[in-house]
């Protein structure tokens, strides 16, 4: 029997709703497209669901160009009830990144640590895999359903995001779906998503980050303003100074302040170091390179100043810096 087979025993309705982690990422994305038309093979309908917004300019771009339908929990309310079933995809439910909606969560399809705080009737938490794409396409080869051309250019586009181009976290099932996809990709589609990836708008919070930014050590810490949509990119671009070896980039939201921590020391364990660092006043986990957190947060500017101080302090005390080894990285503005 199948991971396919056993997730269909778990179902029981005709139609189910399938739930990425909130701000939906290609990866995410990707993975739910896959696991919609796997399961329209086997006669089940579903919706793909998400809350918040999709940011990034190629994320919309795939979701446009793959005909992928999704719909925002918020509009969708009065429609879920509590007797529909619920799969999440790329996600899980106690983690700072997913909205609680009705229905009876029956499944769970993810790739990021267990955080056991629940049970489901069927799951699939694999952390040693570098892409929740490369999970589903798995299930498409176990059960030899063909894989056309959009599912093969999402699952793979999904991938190489999350695994920055197979250079982080990437393990064997990753390389081996991409390999054995390869020749279904319209690359030219996965290269100008690629190549897709910044919009003018998202250059002001790279500016803020840079003009920001502090390194104690090699741990950097940057402010990326409010509402920016590349927070995790710019963690990424942090991280590729050579005096950087850990990267916290933050930014205010509606609700609260984002975090995305990357690192790039296999003693330095992201997930766990925030999970560590944001105990008490918020959330966060995640893999040994890449990251992120959450802490609810609705006060003034004033208050958001004294509590990133707090975060900072917290993060080097997990770390062991200390602060008196830092430098402002950016350049000074003449009088």
């Amino acid at each position: 029997m199948t991971r396919l087979d056993e997730l269909q025993k778990v179902i029981s309705r005709e139609h189910v709703y399938i739930q990425t982690h909130n701000f939906p990422d290609p990866d995410a994305i990707a993975s739910a497209y896959g696991l919609q038309r796997l399961l329209e093979q086997r006669g089940i309908r579903s919706s793909i669901c998400y809350r918040g917004k999709i940011d990034r300019y190629s994320t919309q771009k795939l979701r446009e160009i793959m005909g992928i339908r999704l719909f925002d929990t918020d509009e969708m309310a009065s429609e879920i009830t509590d007797e529909d079933e619920v799969i999440l995809v790329d996600a899980q439910r106690g983690n700072s990144n997913i909205a609680m909606i009705p229905g009876k969560v029956i499944a769970c399809i993810d790739h990021h640590p267990d955080n056991d705080h629940c049970e489901y009737p069927f799951e699939d938490i694999r952390s040693q895999i570098g892409a929740c794409a490369s999970m589903i396409g798995e299930y498409f080869m176990e059960n030899e359903v063909p894989v056309d051309e959009k599912i093969a250019t999402s699952l793979t586009f999904g991938i190489r995001i999350d695994t920055s181009n197979l250079s982080r976290g990437v393990s064997k099932l990753d390389l081996e779906i991409v390999y054995k996809i390869f020749d279904l990709c319209d690359y030219g589609t996965i290269h100008m998503l690629e190549n897709s990836n910044l919009c003018f708008d998202d250059l002001i919070g790279y500016a803020e980050a840079i003009s920001s930014i502090e390194v104690y050590d090699d741990v950097s810490f940057a402010d990326s303003g409010r509402d920016c949509p590349v927070i995790s990119s710019i963690s990424d671009f942090m991280l590729a100074l050579k005096e950087v070896v850990f990267s916290v980039v933050y930014g205010r939201k509606e609700n609260g302040i984002n975090l995305s921590v990357r690192s790039e020391r296999a003693d330095l364990h992201a997930g766990k170091i925030v999970d560590e660092a944001l105990d008490g006043i918020g959330s966060g986990g995640g893999h040994a390179s890449m990251a992120g957190g959450f802490i609810p947060f609705t006060g003034s500017e004033r208050e958001e100043a004294v509590l990133l101080d707090e975060v900072k302090e917290r993060f080097m005390s997990v770390l062991g810096v200390k602060r008196e080894t830092g430098t402002a990285a950016a350049p000074q503005k003449q009088p």
